[in-house]
């Protein structure tokens, strides 16, 4: 068995550690090309001594220098770069098999996309990509030969569910509908006059998942679910009437897919990304990830319930922008990223992540979608006016 050679992108966040666990199960199957993260020195220092990677990437020169001084006084032979320049580097060299694709946000643009146009094995965790750029990117994964594996766990159960034909069409393979599981986050029950006072720790604190902030700021306005509908509409090419958010407190169900025939497929399992990191990693094998088996009798029920759109009007922005295509996502994720990071700083209220997105959107038209170029204006653009917004004390 060929050992497979991964670069990790974003090896310190929770999907990065998720994944070097399962490496670490499997050191027969898997082996750490390239380990690159932002800014945990410490944490990229200890999985350096662990995985001994080849080459380690951080965000800037002075980082570097700080991991690659901690690298030889271990005896570590890991080469240590830094920028942009690198992740794009790791993601495209010649001995990587597989690249997990892991950054978080706009970040992760350029590297996944590099990773594409390598024709890469790529496992996709940064759900920003075909936001920003769908388009582009399907188009860079049909035309190097890439393997898309999604690792997002709802879309994972979706790919796990549709027939391994799912390419020539979903009406053609006879399904009506897919199913795209939420949990509701933390704030599902929560009366609306109460969601004004709710505080960045409250909103991170997931009900079912560990996840890093910004991630779980998106998970309580369900804009996180928001970007899973214009990813699965790009994965699937499922057009937007044909993708279904449920409610599913429980998380037990991951996604669903539903058929001409009456049936509905579901993939189930306990919340761990591990699983369809695992299912990823070794497809179309399937390996141990460490995850208990799900026991029917413990959960004892399944719940399903209708998104409030009033409540989470960020999923409602998400559909809205997916029919409107061009730069319109783009601009949304871009000033979504504003949004929750003035909101973790304490400059913007939580409620008032929606309404500066939804402001945004209405001051910047949306463009055609023509090139990375087009893209990445349109995200500059987008964060410019947010930003502005937040320090003119709009949206208080």
């Amino acid at each position: 068995m060929k050992i497979q050679n991964i670069t990790v992108l974003g090896s310190t966040g929770s999907i990065g550690m998720s994944t070097l666990d399962v490496i670490r199960r499997h050191p027969d199957r898997f082996h750490v090309f390239a380990l690159c993260a932002h800014s945990q020195v410490e944490s990229l220092f200890a999985q350096c001594l662990e995985f001994r990677p080849e080459f380690a990437v951080v965000r800037d020169a002075q980082l570097a220098a700080q991991l690659a001084e901690l690298c030889r006084s271990a005896g570590l032979l890991t080469e240590v770069r830094y920028g942009v320049e690198a992740l794009i580097e790791m993601s495209a060299a010649p001995e990587v098999d597989s690249v997990m694709a892991a950054i978080v946000g706009a970040a992760g643009l350029e590297p996944t996309l590099a990773a594409a146009r390598a024709g890469k094995k790529l496992m996709l965790a940064n759900k920003e990509v075909l936001v920003m750029a769908g388009e582009l990117f399907m188009h860079a994964v049909r035309e190097h030969g890439a393997t898309l594996l999604p690792v997002d766990s709802e879309h994972n159960a979706i790919f796990q569910s549709l027939p391994a034909d799912f390419g020539r069409g979903l009406a053609a393979c006879g399904v009506q509908k897919i199913l795209l599981t939420a949990s509701g986050g933390p704030f599902r029950n929560t009366p609306l006059a109460d969601l004004s006072a709710v505080t960045p720790d409250a909103a991170c604190a997931h009900p079912n998942w560990v996840m890093g902030r910004k991630i779980s700021v998106d998970s309580a306005t369900m804009m996180n679910k928001g970007l899973e509908v214009i990813e699965a509409h790009w994965i699937f090419a499922a057009p937007p009437e044909m993708i279904q958010v449920v409610v599913h407190p429980q998380s037990v169900i991951h996604s669903a897919v539903q058929f001409a025939d009456g049936s509905v497929l579901a993939q189930m399992g306990n919340p761990d990304m591990r699983t369809p990191i695992a299912y990823a990693m070794a497809y179309p094998e399937r390996i141990a990830a460490g995850v208990e088996p799900l026991d029917l009798f413990k959960i004892a029920r399944l719940e399903f319930y209708e998104p409030d759109f009033e409540r989470f009007r960020c999923l409602q922005l998400a559909y809205d922008v997916l029919r409107e295509g061009g730069t319109a996502p783009a601009i949304l994720n871009a000033a979504n990223e504003t949004a929750v990071a003035a909101f973790l700083a304490g400059s913007l209220p939580f409620l008032g992540i929606a309404r500066l997105n939804e402001a945004t959107l209405d001051a910047l038209p949306a463009r055609p979608e023509g090139s990375l170029e087009d893209v990445l204006a349109a995200d500059a653009e987008a964060r410019l006016f947010a930003c502005q917004a937040i320090r003119e004390n709009s949206f208080s």
